[in-house]
């Protein structure tokens, strides 16, 4: 009904202010919206792609561009590599006050990446997430993943990671591909 009164007087004054005969008289259903996604079973990150995929009952509802690790080719092997690194990890910890706009913290180094780098007498590094822009510079969107420029974590837009942040729980199994 609302909306049928808003049309008519938007179409009157389009015909010289006076009502007519002619005026539109149209009627909108209310505007349909998607329920809101459920919570996610699963994150895949391909790294060549640059692309993080959520899964919910093995089915993707969601797909992101990604920035990665300055040197993004090969799995992680130490501290200071600039590698994101590859295999199956889970997300440990939320992360709402970082240096980045929210930040979700992954299970990594496991126990086959830190025997990696013991053997090759390097400490294996951590603090790998999913994150956004850091802080402050969240104007840059997508602009960020004109190149690679993490110290190894997943990079995405504010917006992006704010989505994501929803629907992420605490034990989400992340999958990291080449």
């Amino acid at each position: 009904m609302l909306h049928t009164l808003i049309i008519s007087v938007l179409s009157a004054n389009l015909i010289g202010g006076i009502p007519s005969a002619h005026a539109a008289s149209v009627s909108f259903a209310p505007v349909s919206t998607s329920p809101p996604l459920a919570l996610v079973d699963s994150i895949v990150v391909e790294k060549k792609a640059r692309k993080l995929t959520l899964y919910r009952d093995g089915k993707p509802v969601r797909n992101f561009l990604v920035a990665l690790g300055q040197s993004p080719v090969g799995d992680k092997l130490r501290a200071g590599d600039y590698r994101t690194p590859e295999g199956m990890f889970y997300i440990d910890a939320r992360q709402p006050n970082s240096k980045y706009h929210l930040a979700l913290h992954i299970s990594y180094p496991d126990q086959v990446h830190r025997a990696r780098s013991q053997a090759a007498g390097a400490q294996p590094g951590g603090d790998i997430m999913i994150h956004g822009l850091p802080n402050g510079l969240g104007k840059a969107g997508a602009s960020h993943r004109q190149n690679d420029w993490t110290n190894g974590c997943v990079a995405l837009t504010d917006e992006e990671i704010e989505q994501i942040w929803s629907l992420v729980p605490i034990g989400t199994p992340v999958e990291i591909k080449p």
